[in-house]
This record gives C-alpha cells, sequence and structure tokens, in this order.
C-alpha cells in the first residue's frame, strides 16, 4: 500500500470513528453553499432540510472554547462549513474527542452532534 493511500486509509478510520462523513461541498463561494450564507457554519436537522438546502441553524464567532449546540442544531443530520479559511472543531456525545470540519465542507453525521468550536485556522 502505498503512502498516500495509507493516508488515506487512516483518515477514513479515524473520521468514521468521531462520528461524520465529509461528503463533497460545491466550490467555494462568498454566497452560499447547500443554503449556508458565507461565512457560517450550518446545520440541517433531518435530512429532509438537508434535501430542502434549508439550515435549520447557523454559527459564525470564533470563539476561545467550545459551544453547546441549541436544540436546532443539537442531533443533526448534516451540516456545512461555508467559511474560506477557518476550520469548526465538532464534538458528539459520547465521544471524547472532537472532529475538524475543514473550510468549505460538507458533512454528515453518524453520531449525536453536540458541541461546536470555530477556530481561526483551516486545519483546526
Amino acid at each position: 500500500m502505498n503512502a498516500r493511500r495509507k493516508y488515506l486509509s487512516i483518515g477514513a478510520a479515524t473520521v468514521a470513528a468521531l462520528g461524520a462523513t465529509l461528503v463533497t461541498a460545491p466550490d467555494a463561494s462568498a454566497e452560499s453553499k447547500y443554503g449556508c450564507a458565507f461565512p457560517r457554519v450550518c446545520f440541517y436537522k433531518t435530512q429532509a432540510d438537508w434535501d430542502a438546502q434549508r439550515p435549520t441553524a447557523a454559527y459564525k464567532d470564533k470563539t476561545s472554547d467550545f459551544q453547546e449546540l441549541g436544540p436546532r442544531a443539537r442531533g443533526a443530520y448534516a451540516g456545512v462549513n461555508s467559511r474560506n479559511d477557518d476550520g469548526a472543531l465538532v464534538r458528539f456525545a459520547g465521544k471524547p474527542n472532537a472532529f475538524c470540519v475543514g473550510p468549505n465542507q460538507a458533512f454528515r453525521f453518524s453520531a449525536v452532534v453536540t458541541h461546536i468550536r470555530i477556530v481561526d485556522s483551516p486545519t483546526c
């Protein structure tokens, strides 16, 4: 197995273990992607919200600590980081580690998302 495949395999296993799956987001835009206005991290409570590109909650402030998600984001089906330069750390119920969502990435959750922290780094 070459080094790139090995690295991708390790990364995929890490994502699966943390409870999120990245999906392809459209190209970067200053307007919105999946209905998520720039520069926000948006959550979609249900698959119907995701399919309709209708976020149910959005966060935009960089913080020094994690914010607990409100009822319109907690346990969301999916999310989008529409920011161009900032990462978003998300935490899940019962999981000790946070997962980094890079700029302009969409993600679907396989565990209950509970917290967010937007950071001034694309790699968290």
